[in-house]
């Protein structure tokens, strides 16, 4: 997954929200949609590396389909111009906010009927009837009352109806145990996530790898906390656990990416040699364009190095070529030696 380039044509050197936006744009805007907008405007400013969409949807606990819809719905209401390469989003310009602009456009809610973070599909939720039957009947009500109990317990608030009816979704449709559901919520909150749409997410995840009780479900979480904790140890990082974003990268390069954990050890190693220091994002960058590659042992790695190598040498032949000018913060990364693998890597694959 790229980086993105974003470019600012409002005023540099603060992270301002005009009156027009709130009066305007906001009250009609769903709520996510919204966070990414004020997320974009910090990160023009912010002394971290580029979002990619996928960072995006790791800090918001949204899918990157629904990062894609926020993106594309600011479009829509002119306030972003995304640029795309090769079909792939490559750079974000914030626009100028007006209540002229708003008052000549379309208003993009009436034409995004199905906006993220929107009520949750009929099919992840029991109806409200249902939950009402399992509330009532001798068989469940207790099981049922329990897990509302103990979720309650685990998140500090009182559940909304939509909350219950997910939960129970886990126990009617897919057959969870009550003590299942416990240790799942358990589970997540010690992670640092009270969100009902992450519960869900990793609830349908254990369901999906056929995780059918507690047992399981703890043999397959220590399994993938040593393999974080041996990533850490790769970075040269202790004293402390993951946080919920990086946790998320290493859930990406083991599950999404599959890499055994050779691979991953070897991104970490060339990281800290190109950086000094632990960087995930950096990471993220050499082990997508790995992925891509179709990397899967240490010798595909080795097999791509002296690929690289041999077009350095016939690049270093060739006439120096004249430097590309940035298009803003974004675009100010070093060319480093590993960014400049990774597009070569890219270039590899299409040649194919």
């Amino acid at each position: 997954m790229s980086t993105l380039s974003i470019r600012d044509q409002r005023l540099a050197g603060a992270t301002m929200l005009p009156d027009d936006f709130i009066d305007y744009y906001m009250p009609r805007a769903n709520g996510d949609f919204v966070k990414i907008y004020l997320y974009l405007l910090r990160s023009v400013h912010a002394q971290t590396p580029a979002p990619t969409i996928s960072s995006l949807a790791d800090v918001f606990r949204l899918t990157e389909r629904d990062v894609d819809r926020a993106l594309r719905y600011w479009q829509e209401a002119g306030l972003l111009d995304l640029k795309y390469k090769a079909e792939e989003l490559d750079e974000i310009t914030l626009l100028p906010v007006s209540q002229k602009l708003h008052e000549t456009r379309k208003d993009p809610v009436l034409e995004t009927p199905a906006a993220a973070g929107s009520e949750p599909a009929a099919e992840t939720q029991v109806s409200t009837a249902r939950m009402k039957e399992l509330k009532a009947d001798e068989k469940t009500r207790e099981e049922v009352r329990n897990i509302l109990y103990v979720a309650h317990r685990y998140l500090g608030h009182p559940l909304s109806p939509t909350d219950m009816r997910r939960l129970l979704y886990l126990y009617d449709n897919l057959h969870m145990s009550a003590e299942l559901i416990d240790y799942l919520v358990d589970y997540c909150v010690s992670r640092g996530s009270g969100s009902m749409q992450y519960i869900m997410k990793v609830g349908l995840a254990w369901h999906d790898e056929g995780i059918d009780s507690v047992k399981d479900a703890k043999a397959r979480n220590n399994l993938t906390t040593k393999n974080y904790y041996a990533i850490f140890r790769a970075f040269g990082i202790s004293g402390r656990s993951p946080v919920p974003g990086e946790i998320a990268d290493m859930d990406r390069w083991l599950k999404e990416y599959g890499f055994p954990m050779k691979i991953i050890e070897e991104a970490a190693a060339r990281t800290i040699k190109q950086t000094g220091k632990p960087s995930f994002p950096y990471a993220e960058r050499i082990l997508s364009a790995w992925h891509e590659a179709d990397v899967r042992r240490m010798a595909d790695i080795t097999a791509l190095d002296e690929q690289h190598k041999t077009v350095q040498k016939e690049q270093h032949a060739a006439p120096a070529a004249k430097p590309r000018q940035s298009a803003g913060k974004f675009g100010n990364f070093a060319q480093r030696d590993d960014e400049e693998h990774r597009r070569l890597v890219q270039e590899l694959i299409r040649n194919q």
